[in-house]
């Protein structure tokens, strides 16, 4: 059978995954904090039809092989700054920075993490995401709190009638990671410790600068719609020449079929 078919195969299925991973990425073009992520490929084994010859009587520059496709290797997640973009909610906070939220979610042994600042408040007082799940450093504000405000350095601070002394509640509790790309997605723009992306770092805002919170503002997705759409084309133009491969060589092996016509 001609080597081609597998091999154009392998590309088919490489650019399927390619443009699985790009609508995703565009799926999550308004997610707040959302991540891009990036297949990665790697050329598959060369099987060699004839080695480069190497004696006293021949010298060959070079030997006769054939690649056997492509694969991916990995889906990296990059962790670039998104835009911030001011929503005029004192509860909506972005980090400017390489940091994530600690947040403590209901069946898990160890806290998990988040870039989404879209701060609630629930029936109880306590500071939660979206889905309920408790930012970590920040006891519950007293029923009569108001005027709450989110300090860049995570401080939760806020006033009670009659009472001119600023209450504080906490401060939100943040962490970095030496390998962020390793931590493991788990959906609900949450994030797992693996392995891979090594042991959280506690971040102090007194000796790291590199990071801050900004009240007002949430993270808008790193996604850059132009350039997904120019990604996409182009794994669409490769797809469509693995399938012309591939009907090339159904041809061939058609006219070989036809030989003893």
């Amino acid at each position: 059978m001609i080597r081609s078919l597998y091999t154009a195969s392998t590309g088919m299925y490489a650019q399927q995954l390619n443009i699985d991973t790009l609508a995703h990425n565009m799926a999550n073009v308004t997610t707040t904090g959302f991540k891009r992520q990036r297949v990665e490929f790697q050329d598959l084994l060369y099987q060699y039809i004839r080695r480069p010859a190497v004696n006293e009587d021949l010298l060959e520059p070079s030997g006769l092989a054939v690649g056997l496709g492509v694969h991916p290797v990995t889906s990296y997640t990059l962790f670039s700054q998104g835009n911030l973009q001011e929503t005029g909610n004192p509860m909506d906070v972005a980090i400017n920075g390489n940091g994530f939220f600690r947040v403590e979610v209901p069946g898990y042994d160890d806290y998990l993490y988040t870039r989404d600042g879209a701060i609630k408040i629930d029936a109880e007082g306590r500071l939660v995401t979206s889905d309920g799940y408790y930012y970590v450093g920040v006891d519950a504000l007293d029923p009569q709190a108001y005027d709450i405000t989110i300090e860049s350095n995570g401080m939760v601070t806020y006033r009670l009638p009659g009472e001119e002394e600023l209450q504080e509640a906490g401060q939100l509790e943040l962490a970095t990671f030496v390998n962020p790309a390793g931590l493991e997605k788990l959906g609900k723009s949450l994030y797992q410790v693996t392995e891979n992306s090594g042991e959280p770092i506690d971040w102090d805002p007194e000796e790291d600068r590199s990071i801050s919170l900004v009240s007002g503002y949430l993270e808008a997705s790193n996604v850059q719609i132009v350039e997904e759409m120019v990604n996409l084309i182009t794994a669409q133009r490769a797809y469509e020449m693995n399938s012309k491969v591939i009907q090339a060589s159904d041809e061939m092996l058609q006219t070989a079929a036809n030989l003893r016509r």
